[in-house]
């Protein structure tokens, strides 16, 4: 039997889906659907039941599950142990993160990371929190480097750094002179949100909540999907928000915004997300250990 069949089906059966699948294996759909037939017919049984467009494991699809949870672990194990043997630092590590921490956080840890392991490969998703979360959960990365809560059981997760965020506004606007600003004197002000998902968005409602700010009676321009467009729609005066300070540092200086520390102070944690379960390759080690050895060093601009 081919190992290929079995890492595919393997896939299809860990997200039931098989256009999701295709896209985890960098596969066509059609070739993933020809590799599960081609299983099916070898060992003379249906993997799958597919009904109104969903599927799920018939009895003969969760037996071969509960082996090719053993069989694939086993071969990795073996391919690693080689490795170790031979001292081989190779391969491909896949590393997901929320769009702030792409952004303004990993260029420096991934140059730094391809220093010290030139011969590997890294493969980086860029996606709000909770899709990054997911794709940690479905097995399509290795790591997740998060900037939003997580709330699994399922997954091992551990914080990496603290994050300070901050009001940022125009220059000129009636809060830029102030030492500090309370979420109440926010109200009058039109704030500008990330999008539902994002790990941003979910530290400042909670923050709000916490400190009598019903967030449904702010005056809400609209939504922006990225700190970028955000802090281009702040500059324009069509509002004011809540960023990282991190993510700023470029326009304070130049003078283009003002940041506003917050009264309370908005501290929140940027966190790793792993597989509890999933067998771990000394390349992912690597990168996780060289990650939070980063995380541990690097300073936030001020």
């Amino acid at each position: 039997m081919s190992d290929r069949r079995l890492q595919v089906f393997h896939t299809v059966a860990g997200v039931l889906n098989f256009t999701r699948a295709a896209e985890i294996l960098h596969m066509t759909q059609p070739a993933v659907t020809h590799q599960i037939r081609q299983l099916e017919e070898e060992f003379n049984a249906r993997l799958f039941d597919r009904r109104n467009n969903r599927i799920s494991l018939t009895a003969a699809g969760e037996r071969v599950v509960e082996y090719a949870d053993q069989i694939l672990t086993l071969y990795d194990e073996m391919q690693e142990s080689v490795k170790a043997l031979t001292g081989d630092r190779t391969g491909l590590v896949t590393l997901g993160a929320s769009t702030t921490i792409a952004e303004y956080m990993l260029p420096g840890l991934l140059g730094d990371f391809r220093r010290r392991f030139p011969d590997v490969q890294i493969r980086l998703r860029v996606a709000n929190t909770d899709a990054v979360v997911n794709m940690v959960a479905d097995n399509s990365i290795d790591l997740g480097v998060v900037e939003g809560e997580v709330d699994s059981q399922l997954l091992r997760v551990e914080r990496c750094q603290e994050d300070e965020m901050q009001l940022i506004v125009p220059p000129g606007h009636p809060l830029a002179g102030k030492v500090a600003v309370a979420p109440l004197e926010l109200t009058p002000y039109p704030f500008i949100y990330r999008e539902d998902g994002s790990g941003t968005r979910s530290v400042i409602e909670r923050y709000f909540a916490d400190h009598g700010v019903d967030g449904n009676t702010l005056n809400q321009p609209f939504e922006l999907g990225s700190t970028e467009a955000i802090k281009g729609a702040v500059q324009a005066g069509v509002g004011v928000t809540i960023v990282s300070r991190a993510t700023v540092y470029k326009e304070l200086a130049l003078g283009h915004l003002v940041a506003v520390p917050l009264e309370p102070p908005l501290l929140r944690s940027f966190y790793f997300v792993r597989q509890r379960q999933k067998f771990r390759t000394h390349l992912m080690d690597d990168l996780f250990q060289f990650a939070r050895t980063y995380f541990d060093n690097v300073q936030t601009p001020d």
